[in-house]
């Protein structure tokens, strides 16, 4: 028996190895469409692969899988997170877990991970073609089993000779990047980090809170690549121009206004522009002290009238700002959109149209926010082909 399985990324060499594992009579052919194999791996995470997370914060899937969240916790039950953890441990990669929860290789080496599957490979006897592209499914008549771990296409096109088979797929558009700002102003404070940020889209529910730093173009941070990943389909219908609302310290209007009065009642006679409330540097509220009440922001806290302290409450909670674009450089690491859920077995990942086809991966609708919640979707998902095609 022979599978090939299309795609040399996460999803294809948990899959495969595992499948091994299961079935070490069947023989596993990974299909990589380019030279380098397990590219994503080696550069996410800042090259250290932020593998898995412990979801012990999680208490909705929806919060972390904008798409796919049902389905994830369907097959979470079969392989999840703690499964995952113990995999990695018992093929010789030891992991750590950061106090935010995030699951690293504890040598914080995305190649320790990488090396564990190549070797694994190499030894369970999974042969790797490199520069096959795959382009029909007639490539693959030889193969009684197909898996498609291709990942994320950027283009609609990258799926059609998949909908050719009578798949329905989802428009694929990009999801995890940052937001261009045309603000002068706000450039200048390049490197500043607010902690405790909540970033939100007015006029929807969308929004999301954690650090976020000013960029040169404009915003990043966990709070901004969340929020694009659960906008990620509001944006790119707006061609990625929308209007933006930061609340810099993720507290509510009477608490700010309590905290403006709390600075005026301890720094009575100095000036507005120089007391930085709690929580903010400096610099940043300089810059919100003059955008909300301009020359005024350099006279006395004591002289501060109630419009003047309403204003600099609205500063913190509710600053608004206009998406000009996503960041100047392609830094999306995740595609929204792929193969639509309705199209496979949820129990099993088997094509519904072809049978002994199936997916695993980003090429599935299903996407997650950063935090190594995307890795795991690769390694439940391809775990649930393996054991699919070993109980065939």
């Amino acid at each position: 028996m022979k599978t090939a399985i299309v795609g040399g990324g996460a999803a294809g060499f948990f899959l495969a190895i595992n499948l091994k594992e299961m079935m070490p009579t069947m023989e596993v052919t990974i299909l990589e469409r380019s030279t380098k194999l397990l590219a994503k791996v080696e550069v996410s995470g800042g090259g250290r692969c932020n593998c898995t997370n412990s979801f012990a914060a999680i208490r909705d899937l929806q919060a972390v899988y904008p798409r796919g969240h049902r389905l994830m916790k369907r097959l979470m039950k079969g392989f999840s997170q703690r499964d995952a953890y113990d995999w990695f441990e018992a093929h010789g990669v030891r992991l750590t877990t950061q106090a935010d929860e995030c699951v690293f290789p504890l040598s914080q080496d995305s190649h320790t991970i990488i090396n564990c599957f190549l070797a694994y490979a190499r030894r369970l006897g999974i042969e790797i073609r490199t520069s096959e592209k795959v382009t029909n499914f007639e490539q693959l008549a030889d193969y009684d089993f197909v898996a498609v771990t291709c990942g994320g296409q950027p283009k609609a096109e990258g799926l059609q000779w998949l909908a050719d088979l009578g798949h329905e797929t989802a428009q694929p558009v990009p999801s995890l990047f940052t937001f261009q700002i045309a603000d002068e102003g706000l450039r200048t404070l390049m490197g500043t980090v607010a902690e405790e940020a909540v970033a939100m889209i007015p006029g929807t529910k969308l929004r999301a809170q954690g650090p976020l730093l000013i960029t040169h173009w404009g915003m990043s941070g966990p709070a901004i690549l969340k929020l694009s990943s659960y906008a990620a389909r509001h944006l790119a219908e707006r061609q990625y121009k929308a209007p933006l609302a930061i609340n810099w310290l993720g507290s509510k209007d009477t608490e700010a206004i309590a905290l403006l009065q709390a600075t005026a009642q301890r720094a009575p006679q100095k000036q507005i522009d120089t007391i930085a409330p709690e929580g903010l540097t400096m610099r940043h509220w300089t810059y919100l002290a003059g955008k909300a009440i301009g020359e005024r922001a350099t006279g006395r806290w004591s002289s501060l009238n109630q419009k003047e302290l309403n204003r600099l409450a609205n500063a913190l909670c509710c600053d608004t700002y206009e998406i000009t674009g996503r960041a100047p450089f392609k830094d999306e690491f995740v595609t929204c959109g792929g193969i639509a859920l309705e199209a496979v077995n949820p129990a099993t990942l088997e094509s519904r149209h072809v049978p002994r086809l199936f997916f695993a991966g980003e090429i599935l609708d299903i996407d997650g926010i950063t935090g190594g919640f995307n890795f795991q979707a690769a390694w439940t998902t391809a775990y649930t082909v393996a054991k699919a095609i070993a109980n065939y």
